[in-house]
């Protein structure tokens, strides 16, 4: 008969022990599992991932719904444990669930530490801890603007790094002198800030936080020294400690922790502790790798096998926000007894630093280049002898003459080295997933193993020991536009033309993508690349478009949404401002606002006034919700401003009602100023005009948003038809060349201006690619007339007493 065994804690560090204890011992319990939380375990370390919007909650999932049903595990997912009797030994839960055990693991994880300042308890002060606080950040981000992050740590950072991608100004609040003091020395530590600034991000050093202003909703933080700064949203990433209330309710020990032996076990018989709230030897650990080599000796106690028991663990630390690469682990600081080797490289911004005492390899700090990070913490963690040969630590045989060679590092790890420090897979388990499971590249050992599947950085070990093990037999595999496929968009592209492939399914049925209804990422990719390609063949696939696009609005954080019609220019008239106003009275608009754009917003429009609303507009939409030009901002140039050159209202507008509705891998901005002084901001936007005497300057790959790059100098121009000219073939060159979702200032810095101007140069290139857009253009609609007619047909089918279908929908 099966034992029971029952987890307090769906997190990484538990679930970690289980599926451990599932390849030692798979048939030996009956297992139950209580989380907190509405989700199956998840990767709460790629929470700032989700934040940054490169992944969705799918794609951090660890163990989805299915594989608790194929193991057989019963999983009580939104279930609170609030009781342990160990007398009965049964737990119960805050719903009234009372599950029996004979084993029972604790691993309720930590709570994050909120600073007890004045009016923290106010509405916008929250922490970063869990799927629901991104959430939270997610939907404020979508009404208000000033973020502060309290705490210039690990979490905080990353924290910040989404919050900026939510277009939010975020100011980073530190009590030290230095970020990520307890993983960085202070040159790592001020180069990281150097490069952090440079993206956005606003730094109050040696601040002590006073308290939090504001009535119900915070308004912004005051400091001990009397300076404040404005804040909508306050996230405190200032620490964690471990969730013990249960235990220590429950008469097991606790001390900051779950106070545990090197089998893991507190001191009632049968009851454990693993991860965050568990403190063994006097530390509680809260990074993820020593969770897994607990969770590993926990199985094995579990299951049977005699071990040595957990020993502790050496920590290392990665950080990887918006390319920016650190490593550090061990004792990196210099103090009296070590020596250090230094390596710094301002021209690439490398950073490496290795501290050695006695001969061996105690700490190590990266930036800029991690590669050697894996490498160098198994050093830390062997104790291996480098007397001798210290500056070969850092530099490699280079340091001798020697070429470098990875081979012969990962040749002489041992089996039971870790590799993979985010996943705790070791070089045996790599070796093994190679040889006998058929492993022949590194996407194939992530599959099978999770090693290189979080931060990445221990890829380059990884396909060493593919080369090591299999020789000439490693199979090299591109990255694919997603998951789905190997192929790139070139090759995608290339196919859909040589092939004449006009749907996305047929896309997939040939190309052999991996699944067979393709995925979030590849579906709206493709649904582009095939009307790029074939703007009269293809059908727009609305079902591969995303919400906003679907209702021509963009949907808010209440499931209202917010209407823009396009004002050509920024230029309307008592007529048309009436017909707005009328509107937003007929309907009940909660607000109206004037956009950054030079347009207006109606925003709470409930989702089934829609095609009503577009209809008493009669105005086209303003794609503020599309992947197509969005708006071509204007200044009053010489039709009233005495230092104007040129009518750029005129410009403008003829530049607007020209590429109006077309559709272009990400959004498009388009500007026109007068005159030099620019006061229609045309150098931060993906295609800008400005007036100078006797012409037009024309400016591309511009962007004022999170990643703030000022537009270059494409070319001068004389008369208005050569700006409308080069604007079309730019666009059409863009729309043909970029991928899905990359800015126009990315792909100018990616593909080079040089590139682009030789594109555009001579007149029968630039007359070619503008042909092309103008057949695109003209195959173009409305959509608010989409909606309007789909609306008109649902109510024709009610009067015939037909009900709606997916048609309509």
């Amino acid at each position: 008969m099966k034992k029971r065994l029952v987890l307090v804690g769906n997190g990484m560090a538990g679930m970690n022990a289980v599926e451990q204890l599932l390849k030692l011992a798979p048939n030996r319990y009956e297992i139950t599992v209580f989380g907190s939380e509405p989700h199956p375990n998840y990767n709460r370390i790629l929470l700032s991932s989700v934040l940054a919007g490169d992944a969705s909650m799918n794609d951090i999932v660890i163990h989805d719904w299915d594989w608790y049903k194929s193991n057989g595990i019963t999983l009580h997912a939104g279930h609170t444990v609030s009781e342990i009797d160990p007398a009965k030994r049964t737990v119960r839960t805050d719903s009234g669930i009372v599950q029996p055990y004979d084993e029972l693991i604790l691993a309720t994880g930590s709570l994050p530490f909120m600073l007890p300042l004045p009016g923290a308890d106010k509405e916008g002060v929250i922490a970063f801890r869990d799927i629901k606080d991104c959430e939270t950040m997610i939907e404020t981000a979508k009404k208000y603007r000033k973020a502060v992050v309290i705490g210039g740590g690990l979490l905080g950072l990353e924290a910040a790094r989404g919050l900026l991608n939510l277009n939010m100004q975020v100011s980073v609040v530190h009590i030290y002198k230095y970020l990520m003091e307890r993983q960085l020395d202070e040159t790592a530590a001020h180069l990281l800030q150097k490069e952090l600034e440079a993206q956005g991000m606003k730094f109050l050093l040696e601040k002590n936080t006073d308290s939090i202003l504001g009535r119900k909703r915070v308004t912004g933080v005051r400091f001990k020294d009397g300076s404040e700064v404005e804040a909508d949203l306050v996230v405190m990433a200032v620490g964690i400690r471990p969730n013990v209330a249960l235990a220590k309710n429950s008469g097991i020990e606790v001390n900051r922790g779950i106070v545990v032996n090197d089998y893991m076990e507190t001191n009632v018989p049968n009851v454990y502790a693993v991860g965050e709230c568990a403190e063994h030897r006097g530390i509680a650990y809260g990074l993820v790798a020593p969770l897994y080599e607990q969770g590993a000796e926990l199985a094995k106690r579990l299951a049977g096998v005699a071990s040595e028991g957990y020993q502790g663990s050496v920590v290392s630390t990665k950080l990887k926000v918006s390319g920016v690469n650190v490593f550090s682990a061990g004792q990196f600081t210099d103090e009296p007894g070590t020596r250090a080797v230094r390596v710094q490289d301002d021209f690439d911004g490398v950073y490496k630093k290795v501290v050695i005492r006695d001969g061996k390899v105690i700490g190590a700090v990266l930036f800029g280049d991690t590669s050697d990070g894996s490498r160098l913490f198994s050093m830390i963690r062997s104790g291996e002898d480098v007397a001798g040969k210290e500056k070969q630590v850092l530099l490699g045989d280079a340091a001798v003459g020697k070429p470098a060679s990875g081979i012969d590092y990962v040749a002489a790890m041992a089996d039971g080295d870790i590799v993979c420090g985010c996943n705790g897979v070791t070089k045996g388990a790599i070796v093994e997933a190679i040889r006998e499971k058929g492993c022949a590249s590194v996407n194939d050992v992530k599959a099978c193993t999770k090693a290189s599947g979080s931060c990445g950085g221990c890829k380059p070990l990884v396909a060493d020991l593919l080369t090591l093990t299999l020789g000439d037999g490693v199979k090299t595999v591109k990255e694919g536009i997603c998951g789905c496929t190997e192929l790139n968009r070139d090759e995608v592209v290339a196919a859909i033309r040589s092939m004449h492939l006009t749907t996305s399914k047929e896309v997939m049925n040939v190309l052999g993508w991996k699944t067979e209804e393709g995925c979030s990422k590849c579906r709206p990719a493709l649904n582009y690349y095939l009307g790029m390609v074939w703007p009269a063949e293809h059908e727009d696939e609305r079902e591969s478009r995303f919400v906003n696009e679907r209702n021509h609005a963009n949907i808010q954080k209440d499931g209202t949404y917010s209407v823009v019609p396009r004002i050509y220019g920024g230029v309307t008239s008592p007529a048309e401002l009436k017909r707005i106003a009328e509107v937003a009275e007929k309907y009940d608009v909660p607000m109206v606002k004037l956009t950054g754009g030079q347009r207006i917003d109606l925003l709470g429009v409930k989702k089934e006034d829609l095609p009503r609303m577009w209809a008493d507009l009669d105005m086209p939409s303003g794609y503020a919700y599309g992947k197509a030009l969005r708006t071509v901002k204007t200044c009053v140039g010489s039709t009233f401003c005495r230092f104007g050159t040129q009518d750029s209202i005129k410009m403008g507008i003829a530049l607007e009602k020209k590429f109006e509705r077309l559709n272009t891998p990400a959004k498009v901005k388009l500007a026109v100023s007068g005159c030099p002084r620019n006061c229609a901001e045309s150098t931060v936007k993906d295609f800008g005009v400005i007036a100078i005497d006797g012409g037009w300057e024309l400016y591309v790959g511009g962007n004022g948003g999170v990643k703030v790059r000022a537009s270059d100098l494409l070319c001068k121009v004389k008369t208005e038809e050569e700006v409308i000219e080069w604007a079309g073939a730019f666009l059409q060159y863009y729309r043909e060349q970029a991928r899905w979702n990359e800015r126009t200032s990315e792909w100018v810095q990616r593909v080079g201006l040089d590139t682009i101007k030789q594109a555009l140069e001579k007149k029968e290139d630039r007359k070619a690619l503008v042909q092309r857009i103008e057949e695109t253009l003209s195959l173009t609609r409305d959509p608010w007339k989409e909606i309007i007619e789909k609306d008109q047909l649902r109510a024709t089918f009610e009067q015939l007493g037909v009900r709606e279908t997916t048609a309509v929908n």
